[in-house]
């Protein structure tokens, strides 16, 4: 495994991390999540498919930097970071990394190969908004301790019943998660963008490299209308849904998003149309 490090304009030092083989896929991460929860995709995806990691400012090993933080800046700190690699990228964005995603691939689409879109939103008008009681969990415990924050809200980024079903992988992720802990400031600070994004939105339908959409049919934080808003608007891009899928694809069955990830790169395999399976 590799470390990179690289300094933004405002100051902040980001933290990178995957292999110098195999073609670039960068991975932007959710609200609070970080460079612990690529580990899963990228043995998942192999050596061929050198997956990278980039914590966002201010969580995992990245510092915080200057400016105030938006959707905006995150995409620009995505950008810095496939310039580091020396060339375009495959990017994977879930959740709020999807946000970032859509924002970089609209501003930099020279830098982006492919576009992979796990349990996102296009915000705006044909956002779904989280829902109430997930939404209450995450706010009620935002002053918690991390690991307290961790075990209270986590569940709910999972397929109902699935911590349970799958305990040992399940504390894994937790005790992983509290290797490099996101404070609560950074948190806040990673809502408040995710809000305002909310609110206005990407230019989702003018996006203009190829696209994947993946989304849960049983995603408790950004319900599964999101993802089939954003299928609407790129009616040539790639839709899937996994029916019994949580939020949290790319932890939840990582075989399963590496195999749709493998087919929508892979030069041989033709055009696939929009799909709910």
């Amino acid at each position: 495994m590799t470390q990179v490090r690289v300094r933004t304009r405002d100051s902040a030092v980001l933290h990178l991390e995957g292999s110098r083989t195999g073609q670039a896929v960068l991975l932007i991460h959710g609200l609070g999540y970080a460079s612990w929860a690529a580990h899963q995709l990228r043995h998942a995806l192999g050596d061929d498919l050198a997956l990278w990691s980039v914590d966002n400012r201010g969580t995992g090993r990245s510092t915080r930097g200057l400016e105030e933080l938006s959707i905006d800046l995150l995409a620009e700190d995505a950008a810095v970071a496939i310039e580091a690699l020396g060339r375009p990228a495959i990017v994977v964005g879930y959740s709020m990394g999807g946000y970032v995603a859509q924002l970089l691939a609209l501003a930099r689409p020279e830098l982006v190969n492919q576009l992979v879109l796990l349990g996102t939103s296009p915000g705006g008008p044909e956002a779904v908004s989280v829902p109430a009681p997930t939404l209450k969990a995450w706010l009620d415990a935002a002053n918690l301790t991390p690991e307290q924050y961790a075990r209270r809200t986590m569940p709910l980024s999972f397929r109902e019943g699935w911590p349970q079903s799958h305990s040992n992988e399940y504390e894994d992720v937790i005790q992983a998660r509290l290797t490099y802990p996101t404070s609560s400031a950074i948190w806040r600070e990673q809502y408040k963008a995710c809000e305002r994004f909310l609110q206005t939105g990407a230019r989702t339908a003018e996006l203009a490299v190829p696209t994947l959409v993946i989304h849960g049919g049983a995603d408790r934080v950004l319900p599964a209308d999101n993802g089939r808003a954003i299928a609407r608007m790129l009616p040539d891009a790639r839709y899937r849904e996994l029916p019994d899928a949580g939020h949290l694809l790319h932890l939840e069955a990582p075989d399963v998003i590496a195999t749709e990830v493998r087919r929508f790169v892979a030069p041989s395999i033709p055009h696939y149309g929009n799909t709910k399976e």
